[in-house]
């Protein structure tokens, strides 16, 4: 396969990136032209090598088909057709083909809740933005048989979550072409989201604490794009709601401009990380509805930079191909849903090639983003997040008191475990939680572990306050069926640092093990510890420190190999007290950072005062914060 070719950077209209919409348009035609290979004779399917998932091979080889028809769809709309004759005709037999019940790559049948609805969606998305390309030359008879194939929408059931959206695009694209469609099925979807809104731009994908990408790239992308169907016979509800979605995409993006490095690194944080690109989704998606607080040439260097992120780390492979990972290949960054055709959702983030090339977010000169600017701290009250982020560096940190993925419903007295992409106290662009089932979670976790090696997990997160910079939450902690133990942790930040204070029930016997970041790469990191600090650094120049302010006893640096989504090597430092049964008050400092000077001169600056379950803390240059524990 022929390796991914770019244009020039161009640097006086893009001098953070230097990408222009070209380098958009030549990454897309890589991607699509690299699947050429795998394409069945009759076009409807991708058979993409890798491990399958639990919906098995027939739903896979559809998802590669539906989810690179987006990209297909935005590639072709964008230029209104002018060269992608090739492609036009290869997914218009594709979807001929797929949607026809008599024919051998005949796609499964929608049923309630199987993983066909979520590619449904991506079909009727790109039938509808390609619609004078492709819906329009299928015949009669082709376009009655995705009429009924999408159909199966009608009256059905979907997974309560960002799930009930791919039915209501679908049914709307029914609705613009004139085919049996459920009204109710539409404005109950719709209604349905209005339950998870939880303030300042921000939903829950479904009920629960559920924050991670999937708000930008799923809840506040479809109702934009069922805006985009609805558009052709605006009501007054149609109206009404459009303004309601503007408004908080814009409040949104106020947030979320904040979470990606000014390398174009987004936090890694969540489920379905390997749709990678997706994450730019939310930023085109406010320029394209008018809704960002955002300046178009902000939004092209946002989105350049998460695209020209991933190309510079080997996305796509040497094969042109979309892998299950994050960089590379590492399936513990997926999910049991994923299969070889998961990663396309990427094609999410090119959705900006809709607006035309005169549009001002290719036109425009590109513009700073806040982190280009200066150092950053901003306070998500909705998903209880802080996030602090410095420029000389290129790191962003999110502090976690809020976001879990933890079902609400649990047999009485049980905990849900805890998921590695939520669980955590702190999450990074260019560190993430080790994850195999083989490793102990040590990195960015407060936890007990007793005599056996039980080790207790972070489940449900109870939060308890967010200000400007702190944030406090706790958890119950559990060693198998003993328990539960209650932990309640605060964390202040100041510059790259978090400051945690703790306070922590537990078992006498016990110790208390609390962990800084995963650091990861190729090549084995160094790793030091002292008197009451810990660090390892990689060999790209990040550490990642902790540093003992009151309590604890020892420290140590755990590796792993084959954990960590970001290199085959990876170590944690972490420190440990005894617990003697009484609920103990124990900080800790947690850094992570490129800087060179040693870890214990980091917290020198810092003077604490411990009074009971009072901490108070002295930072340099930043004044005094006063952190309370014990209010459960």
């Amino acid at each position: 396969m022929t390796r991914l070719v770019l244009p020039a950077t161009d640097r006086v209209l893009s001098r953070q990136t230097g990408w222009v919409r070209a380098h958009w348009e030549a990454l897309a035609d890589h991607l699509l032209d690299s699947l050429i290979p795998y394409t069945s004779p009759g076009a409807a399917r991708l058979v993409i090598p890798g491990r399958p998932s639990r919906s098995g091979t027939d739903s896979d080889e559809l998802e590669g088909f539906a989810r690179s028809f987006m990209l297909a769809a935005f590639r072709i709309a964008g230029v209104r057709g002018k060269g992608c004759e090739k492609l036009i005709e290869r997914y218009a037999r594709g979807v001929a083909n797929g949607a026809n019940p008599d024919h051998p790559e005949a796609w499964l049948r929608l049923t309630p809740r199987s993983q066909q609805m979520v590619e449904a969606a991506a079909i009727a998305v790109a039938l509808h933005e390609s619609r004078e390309w492709i819906w329009d030359r299928l015949d009669t008879r082709a376009q009655g048989h995705v009429a009924d194939w999408l159909g199966g929408f009608i009256g059905s059931a979907t997974h309560d979550n960002n799930w009930r959206l791919f039915q209501v695009v679908s049914e709307q694209f029914l609705a613009s072409v004139g085919a049996p469609y459920s009204k109710e099925d539409i404005e109950g979807g719709l209604d349905r989201i209005e339950d998870w809104y939880v303030g300042d731009g921000w939903y829950s994908d479904g009920d629960g604490q559920n924050f991670d990408n999937y708000i930008g790239w799923a809840m506040h992308l479809y109702p934009g794009l069922w805006a985009r169907m609805a558009a052709a016979s605006p009501g007054t509800e149609y109206e009404d709601r459009l303004k309601v979605y503007r408004e908080r995409l814009s409040l949104f993006l106020e947030d979320a401009v904040h979470l990606v490095g000014n390398d174009g690194a987004p936090i890694y944080q969540g489920r379905s990380l390997t749709y990678r690109m997706a994450a730019a989704a939310p930023y085109w998606m406010g320029q394209i509805l008018d809704a960002s607080p955002l300046s178009p040439g902000q939004t092209r260097r946002l989105c350049s930079g998460i695209a020209r992120h991933f190309v510079q780390h080997g996305v796509p492979d040497e094969r042109g191909l979309l892998t299950l990972g994050w960089y590379d290949t590492f399936l513990p960054t997926t999910q049991p849903y994923s299969g070889p055709g998961s990663p396309y959702w990427a094609s999410k983030g090119f959705i900006g090639l809709l607006l035309p090339p005169e549009h001002p977010v290719w036109s425009d000169p590109e513009e700073t983003v806040p982190l280009d600017e200066a150092d950053q701290v901003r306070s998500m009250a909705a998903p209880g997040w802080i996030v602090h982020a410095s420029r000389h560096d290129q790191l962003v940190r999110l502090v976690n008191h809020g976001a879990d993925h933890a079902p609400l419903a649990a047999p009485e007295g049980a905990e849900p475990a805890g998921d590695p992409h939520y669980d955590r106290l702190a999450f990074a662009n260019h560190a993430g939680p080790d994850l195999t089932d083989s490793s102990p979670r040590i990195d960015n976790l407060i936890a007990l572990v007793d005599g056996q090696g039980r080790t207790s997990s972070r489940g449900r997160i109870r939060r308890l306050s967010i200000g400007a910079r702190s944030a406090s939450s706790w958890h119950n902690a559990w060693l198998g069926e003993d328990g539960p133990w209650p932990i309640e942790t605060a964390s202040v930040v100041h510059g790259g640092w978090e400051i945690r204070c703790s306070l922590v029930d537990g078992p006498a016997g016990a110790l208390v093990r609390s962990g800084g970041f995963a650091v990861a790469g190729d090549s084995l990191p160094s790793a030091t510890a002292g008197g009451g600090w810990a660090s390892a650094r990689n060999a790209d120049g990040l550490m990642s420190a902790v540093v003992s302010l009151h309590g604890y006893d020892e420290a140590g640096v755990h590796r792993d190999l084959g954990a960590n989504p970001f290199g085959a090597h990876s170590a944690t430092p972490y420190l440990t007290a005894a617990h003697n049964g009484e609920p103990v008050v124990l900080v800790y400092a947690v850094l992570l950072t490129r800087d060179a000077l040693p870890p214990a001169a980091f917290a020198e600056g810092i003077e604490l005062v411990v009074e009971g379950h009072e901490i108070t803390i002295t930072l340099p240059g930043a004044g005094t914060e006063t952190v309370r524990l014990g209010n459960r």
